[in-house]
């Protein structure tokens, strides 16, 4: 089985509107409220290509039962911890440009973060797990490394610089860095795909399997001891790129566990992540079976 943990969900509040004035009545063109957090989005496209998960993490409130309806609905088991604070809501404002407002989110005691780790403790070998996002500021900078430690099958991160290099000694099957977020881990501009991939390798000797690095509109290079692959996507209207790196996580995940090679898992991540770019939400089956065949690959 696969499990994603979302320490910190949201309710993805979108807004699109032609044009954005601070300090006036602004009108939205189009809104929509969706299930939101790195972990269950990649939940919610494995379901699209099929694949079974639950859902972990904490929620609470309004926003928590919305969340956990949302996924329900959708036919995707989760096994959330109950906290009494309301679980964030997230503002995406779409306009001539993409700007965002993310909440704090609730406050987590000692005995539900202890919860979860007994959650963790009780997988199996053969499961594997998604950690994704950020944390609450109530729990403890080290979480992830613990819950990296305790899990007793394989662990796949996308998260931001100190969690991620906090799990590197568990040796995750993959990360997933953008290159922003490489440039951050090693303070220093990547001006070229070499010097993106020997930042990749860098992440190997500290731990990590796999890389991959989404590169936006310039595609994705998929990073191994052996071996680089890049993708080049497609050209297309981009309409919305929150989950789109979510998506490239759940495409890969999908396609190790139907059995594909490296090379067509890679393929059907890149054909994730572009489809979602490409659409309100994230990207449905039929979305990325659109986009699978424009997508380019070539070894490095």
């Amino acid at each position: 089985m696969i499990y994603t943990v979302t320490l910190n969900p949201s309710v993805d509040y979108i807004v699109f509107t032609d044009t954005m004035k601070i300090g006036e009545l602004n009108r939205a063109s189009q809104t929509y409220k969706f299930a939101g957090g790195k972990g269950i989005n990649v939940s919610r496209v494995l379901k699209s290509h099929g694949v079974e998960s639950t859902a972990l993490g904490f929620t609470g409130g309004f926003p928590g039962d919305f969340i956990k309806n949302s996924l329900q609905e959708d036919r995707i088991m989760t096994d959330f911890i109950e906290v009494a604070e309301d679980t964030r809501i997230n503002i995406k404002l779409k306009g001539t440009a993409e700007t965002e407002i993310n909440a704090p989110g609730p406050s987590v005691t000692r005995e539900q973060t202890e919860q979860l780790l007994q959650q963790i403790q009780r997988l199996s070998p053969d499961d594997t797990l998604v950690l994704a996002g950020s944390i609450p500021s109530s729990v403890d900078a080290d979480i992830y490394s613990r819950i990296a430690q305790l899990c007793p099958g394989k662990i796949v991160v996308d998260a931001e610089k100190d969690l991620l290099l906090s799990v590197l000694d568990s040796q995750p099957e993959f990360i997933k860095p953008n290159k922003a977020e490489l440039e951050q881990i090693f303070e220093r501009k990547l001006e070229t795909v070499d010097e993106i991939i020997d930042c990749a390798r860098e992440l190997i000797k500290k731990g990590a399997k796999n890389v991959m690095v989404s590169l936006g509109g310039e595609g994705a290079l998929y990073v191994s001891e052996s071996l680089v692959y890049q993708a080049e996507v497609p050209s297309g209207h981009v309409v919305n790129t929150v989950g789109s790196g979510d998506s490239t996580v759940a495409g890969m995940i999908a396609g190790m566990t139907q059995g594909l090679s490296i090379e067509e898992s890679f393929k059907l991540a890149v054909a994730s992540g572009t489809a979602t770019a490409f659409t309100e939400d994230l990207a449905t089956q039929e979305q990325i079976a659109h986009v699978l065949s424009d997508i380019k690959l070539t070894i490095v």
